[in-house]
């Protein structure tokens, strides 16, 4: 895999005795070997084509601290531009191997990157509430009784003053969400298999980015890595 470490490129595992001269600060290496400025990157031109999905929208990266712990997604050209200013370090290339180029750079896209300094985030709010994220939290399994969701459910339902809140919240199969409806589960006998609760964890604010990136997200964005 080709990584982009500071302003040029190398191989992976590549180190001084391999011959491998760095360009000069503020230079990455164009096409041929020669050093050209970044600012040659700045006039590649922002359009639908290859390195953008379907419907015009800006292909996103993984952003991750220092200590790998994920950040933010952030645009191609966003992270591309912190790659070549030296203020991150390639993790993954793009899977489809996505190249982008402009008037005389020729890059590898960058699908997670690393930032090389630590940045300290505080997590005071709430993490938001969205499909994916609760999904995720109950397993993709219903509430009720265990099978596979395809739902979400309100305990207490809208209609009797039920919050869209996390602890109100839990993910249903279609059967179990029917026969509810607008009632308690105490009416019916039923209980939930664990009590709904707020997820911990930067992490859960970038759950729902998993689906629409890379597959190689996922090992950054599992519980276990928060």
């Amino acid at each position: 895999m080709t990584a982009l470490t500071g302003c040029g490129t190398r191989q992976a595992g590549a180190g001084p005795a391999s011959g491998h001269v760095p360009p000069p600060r503020g230079y990455a290496i164009g096409v041929g070997g020669r050093a050209v400025r970044q600012s040659h990157w700045s006039r590649v031109p922002r359009r639908h084509d290859r390195r953008y999905p379907a419907g015009g929208a800006v292909r996103r990266v993984l952003l991750l601290n220092i200590t790998y712990e994920p950040l933010t997604t952030v645009g191609l050209h966003r992270a591309v531009c912190l790659v070549l200013g030296e203020k991150a370090d390639v993790v993954h290339d793009d899977a489809d191997g996505t190249t982008l180029h402009s008037s005389s750079l020729h890059l590898v896209a960058p699908s997670v990157i690393r930032l090389r300094r630590y940045i300290r985030v505080p997590h005071r709010s709430r993490v938001p509430l969205t499909r994916a994220a609760l999904m995720r939290r109950d397993n993709y399994l219903c509430a009720y009784c265990g099978v596979k969701a395809d739902t979400i459910d309100h305990v207490i339902p809208r209609s009797r003053g039920g919050q869209h809140v996390w602890e109100n919240c839990v993910a249903s199969c279609n059967r179990c969400n029917h026969r509810k409806a607008d009632r308690l589960i105490e009416e019916l006998g039923w209980s939930l298999r664990c009590a709904p609760a707020v997820p911990r964890g930067a992490h859960w604010r970038l759950i729902g980015a998993a689906h629409d990136g890379d597959p190689r997200w996922a090992a950054y964005l599992a519980e276990t890595a928060a």
